[in-house]
């Protein structure tokens, strides 16, 4: 779940959208007097500021029986502050015209401001309440609380949420992996201000955190604000989790549900975000199902036969694991079918590998698409955060088309041998599918 401030919503957009796209930018490595670490994006010819925060580790450092507490914690973090409420404090960010959002995932709590510069000493010093002294006030905790509930009952009516929270489960276990971040009624419903203020010490500490910046702030500048900003954290958190095997058998598991249209997951162990045959897989993933109309499950799957509005697969580089994965829907009498094409295409892209037209392809589309996402200081400080965590170097963006180019068919072919598992494609299916075998199969 996503809690956003959203303030002055037109001002900032147009600031985003005024900024000119780069095919190359300039990182600044930034250290602070106190030790924190910072990639900046200088740009002065807008007044305007975007900063990004991320804390490793996210909602994984749940403690036992605690399942929900660091979302519940991270929705909180606007709704009060030092001596403001949470009406006050929104009034504040309002009067500023800056923006913060604060939102938590498996394994990192994020944190987005924006701010005009003219205003960045008070739309800091509010930011740094926010992270330093959040109130944790019983009226909302009740009320966040509630919309918390809201959202697990209605993604227990959903399939796209049932399916996905099926194959958490069934892969990860007892890993904070295998259950969702949001928490359940009950453990949500136990949750009191003593465990929020645990979840907050524990997720947001400075032994933990990647910032970038980008927008008309200077190295010097940001090293001060950095200091300023964190100093009141604490040094370190909980620990990280352990890192979870994936271990996968092909087949098929069916979750019945009253649905027209059957939805599925489908995939195996995948492949970590540091392994020296990542840039392989990802285009390989292009070809095969991340690439649009174009990508051969597509073509196979809604192309030729129908099956379906849409199919797709994605590469999931967890920090604790690595999976594979694709979705589909289907009519409840044609998913059986789907799910064979899938399986088919699956395995000949595993013996085979790609073609030299299709290889061609995909780089063209990922070397020319790549200096689109430099389009404005909010994504590139988000991906400046992106590359310090997954471990880049900062001439990462003018190498990265290089590393694409390089690839070979073989080293394609050689991938797709490696990391495409047909004998261990599993498929969770949602629905009341027909031609499949009961649960559990």
């Amino acid at each position: 779940m996503n809690f956003a401030l959203r303030i002055a919503a037109p001002m900032i957009a147009f600031v985003l959208m005024a900024m000119p796209l780069r095919a190359e930018i300039e990182i600044s490595e930034v250290e602070s007097p106190g030790g924190v670490n910072a990639w900046l994006v200088e740009e002065h010819s807008i007044p305007f500021v975007a900063l990004e925060l991320r804390f490793k580790g996210g909602a994984s450092l749940d403690l036992l029986g605690k399942r929900g507490a660091t979302n519940l914690m991270v929705g909180l973090l606007k709704e009060g502050a030092a001596d403001m409420d949470a009406r006050a404090f929104a009034e504040r960010a309002e009067s500023l015209a800056a923006s913060f959002s604060f939102n938590a995932s498996d394994d990192a709590v994020t944190v987005s401001a924006r701010f005009l510069t003219e205003n960045q000493d008070e739309a800091l010093a509010l930011l740094r309440d926010a992270l330093t002294q959040p109130r944790f006030d019983q009226q909302a905790i009740d009320r966040v609380r509630a919309q918390v509930v809201s959202a697990i009952r209605s993604d227990a009516q959903d399939p796209d949420a049932i399916v996905g929270a099926k194959f958490n489960a069934m892969v990860f276990g007892d890993h904070p992996y295998g259950s969702e971040i949001e928490g359940t009624e009950e453990s949500v419903a136990a949750l009191d201000r003593d465990d929020l203020v645990a979840a907050h010490k524990g997720a947001l500490a400075r032994d933990r955190v990647y910032v970038g910046a980008a927008g008309a702030i200077s190295p010097e500048e940001l090293a001060a604000v950095l200091d300023e900003l964190l100093a009141d954290l604490p040094a370190t958190g909980v620990a990280q989790p352990s890192d979870v095997e994936v271990a996968t058998e092909a087949g098929v598991t069916v979750v019945p549900f009253d649905v027209p249209q059957s939805v599925a997951i489908f995939g195996h162990e995948g492949i970590a975000r540091d392994d020296p045959d990542f840039f392989a897989a990802y285009v390989l993933n292009e070809i095969l199902g991340g690439g649009g109309f174009e990508a051969r499950l597509m073509e196979e799957v809604r192309e030729k036969r129908g099956l379906t509005y849409g199919v797709y697969s994605y590469l999931v580089p967890k920090d604790h694991a690595a999976l594979y994965l694709g979705r589909v829907s289907s009519a409840n009498d044609r998913v059986a079918e789907a799910i064979e094409v899938i399986t088919e295409e699956w395995a000949k892209m595993a013996e085979n590998g790609v073609t030299e037209a299709e290889l061609e392809s995909a780089k063209t589309y990922l070397t020319g698409a790549y200096p689109l996402r430099f389009d404005g200081n909010g994504r590139i400080a988000n991906i400046l955060v992106g590359m310090q965590m997954d471990g880049l170097p900062t001439e990462y963006v003018t190498t990265r088309n290089d590393m694409i180019e390089a690839l070979t068919l073989d080293d394609i072919k050689r991938v797709a041998a490696r990391i495409l598992k047909p004998e261990a494609l599993r498929f969770v299916v949602v629905g009341q599918p027909e031609g499949l075998d009961a649960p559990g199969q």
